[in-house]
Formats: structure tokens, C-alpha cells, sequence
């Protein structure tokens, strides 16, 4: 059944509006920082401690929705793993043939054999990276246990590209510095994106003929 011109702009329109579409089992997330609640101002009974209250020593770290925290990526993994294997078999054979008789026409060159079987393999993977900078982010929801979800982004255009950082994760409370500063380590179920687009990240990649001969070539 063709695809009426209507629909085909419909569809062009989604493919370029959500990109990650096309990665299969990558969520789309939403990083539009949310509005501030507006937060009713309790009755005051005319005591110390009220509803509301907040301890001087809580400064202005981020604690509610649309307020913003500073992550400090530190961001550092290094793997390695080696496996190596060794195998070897030797084998003979020999018989005496008899000395008389129709049998000792043969030698004792005739009758042995042998065989050796070696075998050797070795395999070394390493894959290290490094993340540093900051970034600030939202809060996006506090939960009802104190942690908070954070979520933010930074674009950059330079004169060769643009770059792009995303980040989300759950942070606590207590982890957030008096400076409202966090460590990245500190984030759970932490995503962090870094990519880029230009005339660099493309010189950096294979050309599609390229790649269309690497993923068929058997060698």
C-alpha cells in the first residue's frame, strides 16, 4: 500500500523531532528545566520551631523542585582484562617387525608413527576513560524519602562544532556540599551524554562506503 505524501511528512516530521527514536531501548528524556513549586507559607503557632522550618546550617543547597545544584564530574574508569591458553600433545608408535620370515621384509621405519599437536592463544582487552568539568542541573522531583531527582544539559557552539552534555541521576541531601556542589560518583542511576557535531567529530569518523565494507568484509 503506498504512503500518501501527507502521512510521509508526518512521519519525516517525528524522525526529526525525536532523534532517539532511533535507538531502540534508549529512553527519551526530557531535559526542559521545571517551574518552582509554589510552596503554601504555614501558619505560624508563634513557637521556635514551626512547620517549615529550615536549620541555618542547611545554607542554600538545592532541597526543592527548580532549584539548582552544581555537579562536578569526575568521571574515571579503567578496565582491563587478559586470558591466555596453552595446549600441547605429543604421540608414537613403533614396532619391531621380526627378523624371518615373509614379515621381515619390512624395517622398523615402516611400521612407527607419531604425531604433535600444539595449540597457543592469547587475548588482551584495555579501555580506559576520563570525564572532568561541571554542570549545573535542576531538580526535577524530590521523592518522598529525600532524595532528588536532578536532570540539566549544556550546549556549546564553538567555531568547529557544537558539543553537547546531558546528565541525570538521583541524588541525597546529605551529599550536597555547602557550596551546593556534588561529586558525579555521588549519583545514582547516573546518565551522562557528551557528544559533538562539526567538521571535527566528522573528520574523526569513517566515511558510510567505508563502513558499509568494514561490516562485510569477513577479514
Amino acid at each position: 500500500m503506498p504512503i500518501s505524501s501527507s502521512r510521509r511528512a508526518v512521519l519525516i516530521g517525528l524522525l526529526l523531532a525525536s532523534p532517539a527514536l532511533a535507538k531502540k531501548g534508549v529512553p527519551v528524556e526530557d531535559f526542559t528545566p521545571p517551574f518552582p513549586v509554589e510552596v503554601p507559607v504555614p501558619a505560624t503557632p508563634g513557637a521556635i520551631f514551626s512547620a517549615g522550618y529550615s536549620a541555618l546550617t542547611s545554607g542554600a543547597r538545592a532541597s526543592q523542585v527548580g532549584d539548582i545544584l552544581t555537579v562536578v564530574l569526575v568521571e574515571r574508569m579503567q578496565a582491563t582484562k587478559s586470558n591466555s591458553a596453552k595446549t600441547g600433545r605429543n604421540g608414537s608408535l613403533g614396532l619391531t617387525p621380526p627378523t624371518t620370515g615373509p614379515l621381515a621384509l619390512f624395517s622398523s621405519s615402516d611400521v612407527s608413527m607419531g604425531g604433535t599437536s600444539a595449540f597457543t592463544g592469547k587475548g588482551e582487552a584495555e579501555q580506559s576513560n576520563a570525564l572532568s568539568g561541571e554542570l549545573s542541573v535542576t531538580v526535577v522531583a524530590v521523592r518522598s524519602n529525600g532524595t532528588m531527582l536532578v536532570r540539566g544539559e549544556k550546549a556549546l557552539t564553538l567555531n568547529r562544532g557544537d558539543e553537547h552534555v546531558q546528565l541525570s541521576g538521583i541524588v541525597r541531601a546529605s551529599d550536597i556540599g555547602p557550596d551546593n556542589r556534588i561529586a558525579s560518583t555521588r549519583l545514582a542511576d547516573a546518565r551522562i551524554s557528551y557528544t559533538g557535531k562539526g567538521e571535527i567529530a566528522r573528520a574523526s569518523r569513517q566515511g558510510w562506503l567505508q563502513r558499509f565494507f568494514s561490516m562485510v568484509s569477513p577479514f
